[in-house]
Formats: C-alpha cells, sequence, structure tokens
C-alpha cells in the first residue's frame, strides 16, 4: 500500500492542511485536504472516503468534492458513523450553504451516497478490508484499521485522546497514525478535549505493549504548527525511550506499507 498524507496538521495555511490521507489514490481517509491536494482527475479517480468524526477539519471538503463530482456526473460512497452523516446532512449539505448532495434525483441516485458504519463490523471496501473501531474522542469517533489483499495493514486513529486499550484488544497493526495535536505543556488541555500530546501517547504505546506485547512504529498527524518543534522534539525523546520509530508526517509524504 501506499499511503499519502495530503494534510497533517489541524490547522490551514499555504503550508499546513488539514487531516487526510490517501491509499493507492483510490481510499481517502478523511477530508479536510482532499480538493485542495488532488488534482481533478485524482478527485474524479476516488473510490470511497472513510470519515472518522464531524469535526470540521475532517470533513470540510466534502461538498467541494460532490460538486466535482456532480459536475462530471459521479457518484461516491462515504463510509461514517450514523450520528456523523446525521451532522454532515443536515448542518453541511442541508442546501442552505451547499447543495443537498445526499439527496436522491428521480433516477433514485444522489451524488454522496453515505454508507454507515457500525463498530468492529469488518467490511469490504473496494480492494481493502476496514474494520471501525470507536475511539475516545470528545465527539463520537471511530479509527480506521486498513489492510489491503495482500495483508499489509495500518491503524488511524483520526482524532483521539487517552483511552485507547479498547482499541489495542480489537486491532493489530504494526503501523499506528495517530493524532499527536500539541505538546507536553498543553498536557491538561489534551486530556480535557481528549487530544494526544507526547506524554499521553507514551502510556498508551506502554499499554499496546501490555496488551499485545510489542510497540508499533507510529506516524503523528494533526499537529498544531505553533508548537510543533516542541512535538518533534518530544517525540524523539520517546522514540529514544522505547527504541521505536516516531515519525511526523508532512502535507505530500510518501510511505510504502
Amino acid at each position: 500500500m501506499n499511503i499519502r498524507f495530503l494534510g497533517a496538521h489541524n490547522t490551514e495555511s499555504r503550508d499546513t492542511g488539514l487531516s487526510g490521507l490517501l491509499i493507492d489514490n483510490a481510499l481517502a481517509l478523511d477530508a479536510g485536504g482532499l480538493t485542495s491536494s488532488l488534482t481533478l482527475t485524482e478527485q474524479l479517480g476516488l473510490k470511497a472516503v472513510l470519515i472518522t468524526h464531524q469535526h470540521y477539519d475532517h470533513i470540510k471538503d466534502l461538498p467541494l468534492l460532490a460538486m466535482n463530482r456532480s459536475l462530471n456526473n459521479s457518484t461516491l460512497d462515504v463510509y461514517c458513523l450514523a450520528g456523523t452523516g446525521e451532522a454532515i446532512s443536515k448542518c453541511l449539505m442541508d442546501g442552505t450553504i451547499y447543495p443537498e448532495f445526499l439527496k436522491k434525483n428521480k433516477e433514485g441516485k444522489s451524488v454522496i451516497n453515505m454508507c454507515i458504519v457500525k463498530p468492529y463490523l469488518r467490511m469490504q471496501v473496494d480492494n481493502y478490508f476496514i474494520v471501525p473501531v470507536p475511539v475516545p474522542h470528545s465527539v463520537p469517533a471511530v479509527g480506521y484499521r486498513v489492510t489491503a489483499v495482500g495483508g499489509n495493514s495500518f491503524f488511524y486513529t483520526g482524532d483521539t485522546g487517552p483511552g485507547l486499550a479498547d482499541c489495542w484488544e480489537r486491532v493489530s497493526s504494526k503501523l499506528l497514525i495517530t493524532e499527536v495535536t500539541a505538546s507536553d505543556k498543553y498536557v491538561t488541555f489534551c486530556r480535557d478535549t481528549e487530544h494526544m500530546c507526547p506524554c499521553l501517547l507514551k502510556e498508551e504505546l506502554l499499554s499496546h505493549l501490555n496488551v499485545k506485547g510489542y510497540l508499533p512504529n507510529v506516524i503523528a498527524v494533526h499537529m498544531n504548527h505553533a508548537v510543533q518543534e516542541d512535538i518533534k522534539s518530544e517525540l524523539k525523546a520517546l522514540a529514544d525511550e522505547l527504541d521505536i520509530t516516531i515519525t511526523m508526517a508532512f502535507e505530500g509524504k510518501h510511505i510504502e506499507i
């Protein structure tokens, strides 16, 4: 699998993009940076988009993507929790600000086909096996374990905070892609808002070691650019302490697994 990081930050600027991964140019995880990062041809080539939760930085580009699909007579499957789908329908594409892309036309088709996921229920999306796994956050959220037909896999948490032990019971993967929003000086903020910083990530990784017997390699996303250098330094110290690889994603980064 080729994983391309479309957005690796929690703020958008010329140099920073919002949450989004692209798998083999076919499957997108979260929609914070889809239209700003992909050509029209790439957008039309998407097979599906998996959304972790309803916060704006994870769904922002859905209406713009839907508009491009609509103008090119193309539909798109979007996978998410029922509550996330309801929020997208009522708040983002209700016909007030953007067209009702989820509304069926006379032929019974809609531009966006909302596919509701159920926690822990394994499903096949294109050439991938997907398991949605609930993660702790300030709104209902799921991470996704993505496995290619050949068996390679990773677990993407989306936004999350402390308390991932239940996830470790349910998923196995040697690669963890998780948010690390802030540096350790904001640990109280992270606990209160259910986000992650390096010292909280350490707790979750030790929990993973206890449950699974090994430590995964980690790629951090969703960083706050203002404290990125502090995060980088703290993650390096954590990687050295645990003797694992922890890297920070950046916009346009590619990896092969």
